[in-house]
């Protein structure tokens, strides 16, 4: 009879327990540890609380500076500027945005405000607005010329309005 109690404490205790791991954030964001791209490793990206990044749903280390509008933030993965476009490899300004981005980016903590319109591209990037110091990043690269407008709709973000 004993035993019984303790198995019907052991099974209430898992279903409590199983109750408290779902993961019900929208975006399916995956690990930076993974070098595979097409991972089933999810990580929860942090919550910010900053004072400085009042728009950011989410926060994490930038690890990499992929170009001038696409960085690495941990427990995110690859993140794409919503609204701008840099030049690419081997274009003019091409090396100037990417070392903008990387004195602004690497080694710190950026806020990204996610786009609830369409939150990741067809490369499975995540769209987004990256704060830095409270510094709209995706602005700033326009304001300085480092980047030009690309708006695709749909997007909640109108890049308009930055320049």
């Amino acid at each position: 009879m004993r035993w019984e109690y303790v198995l019907i404490i052991i099974c209430i205790m898992i279903v409590a327990v199983s109750g408290c791991t779902q993961d019900d954030s929208p975006l399916n964001y995956s690990s930076p540890a993974s070098n595979t791209t097409n991972s089933s490793t999810t990580a929860v990206p942090t919550t910010t609380s900053s004072s400085t990044n009042p728009q950011a749903e989410v926060s994490g280390n930038c690890y990499k500076v992929v170009d001038g509008d696409t960085i690495d933030v941990e427990g995110v993965g690859r993140v794409r500027f919503v609204g701008v476009n840099t030049p690419e490899r081997g274009e003019p300004g091409y090396q100037e945005a990417k070392d903008y981005v990387k004195t602004m980016c690497l080694g710190k903590t950026v806020g990204l405000d996610i786009d609830n319109a369409k939150n990741k591209d067809k490369y499975s990037r995540a769209l987004a607005v990256v704060y830095v110091d409270g510094v709209n990043l995706n602005q700033a690269l326009l304001k300085k010329g480092y980047a030009e407008v690309m708006y695709i709709p749909p997007s909640e973000f109108n890049p308009y309005k930055w320049t």
